[in-house]
Order: structure tokens, then sequence, then C-alpha cells
């Protein structure tokens, strides 16, 4: 702290053992108490026999510096050395509001204190290394009821509101109410289209900057929007949203590069809407979570926007899972993610990600292939947001592997804009229906091929293949395999609350109508094998699940791809090993 510019300040030792440690000899008190190490400290100060707290005090091999310790003190009776030697300052008042003065009168910098305290102070097991998992018995609660004079009745009042601490109570607590002039950001203000330029080829991270840029001309969102990144805000495509929006800093600064011609102009100020962050991947979660809470904390609702390396989500994984579970809004994007950034590198490649994402509480996790999905995506994370009743975070997967977006063209016209958009944020559909790419198939060799995201190219290539021998291949799109096994364990738990064989599955049972139900399915994903093998169970078919199931490497995508068995000539071969087990 004092090496970034903070005053420190300690309250160590309280105000009655400094004041010995301060008078004759006391110094070599000191030097004693600070020189030994907590686990001797916390054996003295729980021997309560002054005569042998006394002797352990001085047992030191220097017999002056003995002879100085017993000195400081002589005049300590051994009924109140125990309570002596045990008076650290986060204990002591008066030490406290001594060191909260001195905070008080610095105006330079921030102050941060630190104040010693004991472990379960003022019970029968302070300072014991074993009481992290001790409990209170009965008769120990009653004596330290007993002790603050609360009446066996009274254990839950409040302090009495007449009294100078519960006045001091009630006027904090009055300051922490929600503000009564909120600024309401509805639901409706979010359109359901960005109408953002997807080019022919193009990646899902490229098409998050593109639609962040119209999410900023959205009226009365973009200026609410603030994004923020741990030191990767270009290499996750940022830098768009910043040239138009500005960096965020208390005071404007000099850009000392602004003669030189470059892509990326940095140039912060007050008005910016991003703040870019160290390299530190548990701020920024630490950050979104807060940014998420404006609202309910000053009556002004932001949009709090992150970018982080997908494998880095772990990193910061703590401050993430501690943000959803005081039910912030937020929304992060996770990119680049999975092996297929292997020309980059192998020390950036995610795999458990995806599953993260499906089982953490109070979180929507998206996984698109095409751009047009990124902005539909996109957009639904803005409106959980707005709904401070029931919205949730949203985690968005994404990749910097150009994928060819006419492959989204048929589903278009077979569905229609609004069908596929609602399908898309219900968890995937139908790419490729075997109904109609190949019709004249037989109906006893059917796959089902479930891909998760960029790895669709892949899937239709080997749908394509095995079309040639004779097999029909469903290809589905799986958006989010966090609301398709939400949509599963809500139908679970319906069944066991009504104790009912009947059930409604939402989505899957769209894209597993009757008549291909009892077909196998073959899993693909960029990530974890496992992360979508719970498909088989909805129906109880064979599943043979593809993923990345090792540590990446660096190397072409499709080697990368070939070696860890997720390229389009494992998943016809896995196709044709889940029609063997069904019989086929």
């Amino acid at each position: 702290f004092a090496g970034a510019g903070w005053e420190v300040l300690e309250a160590k030792y309280g105000t009655s053992l400094e004041s010995v440690m301060n008078g004759p000899d006391g110094a070599a008190l000191r030097d004693r108490i600070d020189m030994m190490s907590n686990e001797e400290y916390q054996a003295l100060i729980r021997v309560v026999d002054g005569v042998d707290l006394r002797r352990r005090l001085a047992d030191v091999a220097d017999r002056g510096k003995r002879q100085a310790i017993l000195a400081s003190v002589r005049d300590v009776p051994d009924d109140q050395l125990q309570m002596l030697v045990g008076n650290l300052g986060g204990h002591d008042l008066p030490k406290l509001l001594q060191v909260l003065d001195e905070a008080d009168r610095v105006d330079t910098a921030p102050v941060v204190i630190f104040a010693y305290t004991v472990k379960g102070y003022g019970l029968a097991f302070a300072g014991d290394p074993l009481n992290h998992s001790q409990l209170l018995s009965n008769s120990q609660i009653d004596e330290l009821r007993d002790e603050f004079g609360i009446a066996e009745d009274d254990a839950w009042d409040r302090l009495p509101e007449a009294s100078r601490a519960g006045a001091w109570c009630a006027r904090v607590a009055a300051g922490l109410e929600r503000p009564g002039d909120v600024v309401a950001l509805p639901a409706d203000a979010i359109p359901d289209e960005l109408q953002s330029r997807q080019p022919a080829q193009t990646s899902t991270q490229e098409a998050f900057g593109r639609a962040l840029l119209r999410v900023g001309e959205i009226p009365h969102v973009g200026e609410r929007v603030v994004t923020m990144s741990p030191d990767v805000a270009t290499s996750t495509h940022l830098a768009g949203w910043i040239n138009k929006a500005g960096v965020f800093a208390l005071e404007e600064t000099q850009d000392f590069e602004g003669e030189a011609k470059r892509m990326l102009r940095w140039k912060p100020s007050p008005s910016g809407q991003h703040i870019e962050l160290g390299i530190s991947e548990m701020n920024l979660f630490m950050a979104l979570g807060q940014f998420g809470l404006t609202e309910e904390l000053a009556g002004q609702p932001l949009i709090p926007i992150g970018t982080v390396y997908d494998p880095f989500v772990c990193r910061g994984l703590d401050a993430l899972i501690y943000s959803l579970y005081i039910r912030s809004r937020m929304i992060f994007a996770g990119t680049p993610a999975g092996v297929s950034l292997s020309p980059e590198g192998g020390a950036h490649q995610s795999t458990v990600t995806p599953s993260l994402g499906i089982e953490l509480p109070n979180l929507l996790f998206y996984e698109p292939a095409f751009g047009r999905e990124v902005d539909w995506v996109l957009l639904e994370a803005l409106r959980q947001c707005c709904d401070r009743d029931h919205g949730l975070s949203t985690y968005l997967r994404l990749s910097t592997k150009p994928i060819d977006q006419s492959l989204m063209e048929e589903p278009l016209a077979r569905l229609g804009d609004r069908e596929l958009r609602r399908q898309v944020l219900a968890g995937g559909y139908r790419l490729i229906d075997r109904n109609v790419a190949s019709p004249e198939l037989p109906d006893g060799d059917v796959v089902h091929i479930a891909a998760g995201g960029i790895m669709i190219p892949e899937a239709v290539e080997a749908a394509r293949a095995l079309r040639e021998e004779g097999v029909a291949a469903n290809v589905i799109n799986v958006t989010s395999g966090n609301r398709l096994f939400d949509a599963l364990r809500r139908a679970r738990r319906a069944q066991l609350k009504r104790a009912s064989a009947s059930l409604d599955l939402g989505q899957l049972d769209v894209l597993f109508p009757v008549p291909e139900r009892r077909a196998p399915i073959v899993t693909v994903q960029d990530g974890a094998s496992h992360s979508l093998s719970f498909l088989g169970s909805v129906w109880g078919v064979p599943v043979v699940p593809l993923g990345v199931d090792e540590f990446g490497e660096s190397g072409a995508r499709q080697d990368i791809y070939r070696k860890v068995g997720i390229d389009a000539g494992q998943i016809v071969n896995a196709s044709l090993l889940a029609l063997e087990l069904t019989g086929s």
C-alpha cells in the first residue's frame, strides 16, 4: 500500500499495552511480542495463570532482555497480566478512535488501517488454533448474554431507538435506503434488432465489437453503458467503442501520442465510458458486480459490460460468484475462447468455461456462432440488466474464428427472423433439418449433431459427409447449453413435484420432435466434452460427446482440432458409432 502511495496506519496494540511498552524497559517487551510467532502469541494469551504467563513471556536467551521484560511488567498484578498481553488495537476502542481520527486528517492520499485482532475475542476459545469450526455451547451463549446484560427474550431486539447507539444505527440505515428518485431504464427501451452489417466471413468477437457500437446509439441506453477490461481492450475488440465513447479518468489527461496516426484514440477524461484496469481479472469482476448495482445503491442504472480472455474467467471466478450471489446485473464476454485460438498460442485456451456458464446460478450463458446471433444475445443481455426484479447477468463466450455467415440463411428463410431469434435466445435451433436437407434418406439412420457455437462449420461439414454415406443428420446449433439444461432441470423438478410423467421441455421439445427422439446424439464443443452430454439423458438415448479434454497447444486450427478429436472427420466417426450403439 505504501509503495502505491497510500497512507498506512496501524492499530496493532491497545492503549494499555502501548502504555507499558512506552514506559521503563517497555522496548524489550515490545520487541519480544513483535518478534514472536503468531502461534506463540496465541498460546500466551490463553495462559490464565499470571505466574506461568510471566515466566513464558520472559523466556528468552538474552539475560539482559529477560530482566528488562520482567521489569516492564513488574507492577502488573498476576490476575491482570493476561488481559494486558492480549490488549490488541483492533479490540481497543480508544486506540481505534485515535487511528480513525488520524485517518480523518489525511487529505492527500487514500488511507488503509491495519487493525490487529484475535479470533474469538472475549470467548472461551479466543486465539485457539482450532476455533475456526467451534461453536458456543448453550451455557456459553447464556454467559455471553448475561455479560452484555441482554434478557433471554430480547436476544434479537434492536438497540433502543432513544439511545445514542440506536439513533446512530437508525441514521446509518436511513442512508442506505434506496433513493426515492430512482431513474428507471425500462426493458422496452431495448430494440429487437441492431441492424449491424455482417461481412460474409466474420467471427463472433468481431461481431461483438460492431454490435457494441450500435448499442451506443440506442436512445437513453448507450449513455449508461460502461465497458471495462483487464488490459485487453484492443485484443477483445473494444477499440471502436473506445474511439466513440472515450476512456474514463477523473481528470482530462494529456494525450502524449496525439500527433501520431493511430487506429485507437486513447483520450482519458471524465466523460469517458470505458475503464481500463490492470491485469487483474478479480478486479474486473468485482467492478462489474458493483457497477451492476448502481440503480439499487445510487438510483442511477448503469449497464456494465466487461471483456476478458475466456480462460481467465477462472482467474476472477471468486469475484464473479459473489457478484452473481448478490444478484448484480452485468454482461461480460469471454473472448477469445477454446483451442480455436491455437494460432495465437497454447497458453490462452479455455476448456472448462462452458461448464461454468451452464452451472453458475443467476447467469445466462451463450455461445453464438453467427454475427446476427451476437446482436440478439447482446440485446437480450441488455434487457436482462433493465429487469431489476427478475433479470440475470449474461456471459457470452466468443471466438476469433471466422465463420461463413451464409450458413445461417437457410434456417432464417425456414423459420423467419422472429422465430429464429426466439429459438436462439431459448438455447438453440436446427441449423440443418434433415427433413429439409435429406428427405429422401430413410428414417432409421438419423443422428443429431449438437454443436456448441463456433463448432458449427465442422458439424455442417460432417452432416454433408454423412449424407453421402446415406445417413441423415440434424445439425443443432446449441447457442446456450445453459438455457437447455435449465429447461430440463425445471421439467424434472415439476415432474417430482407433481409425481407425473408428463413434462414440458420447452425448446428441447422443438429441437427433438417426437418422431426423432430415439435417434442418438453426438455433441461437439470447443470445450470440455461433458458440458453438453446431458442431452442424452433427456430421452435416454446414446450420446457420444466430443470436446477438448486436454491442455491446449499452438498450431494450425484444423491440426489442433484433429488432435483433440473435434474435426469434421471425428464427428462423422462419432455419428457412426452413435448409430451402432442404437443397433442401427
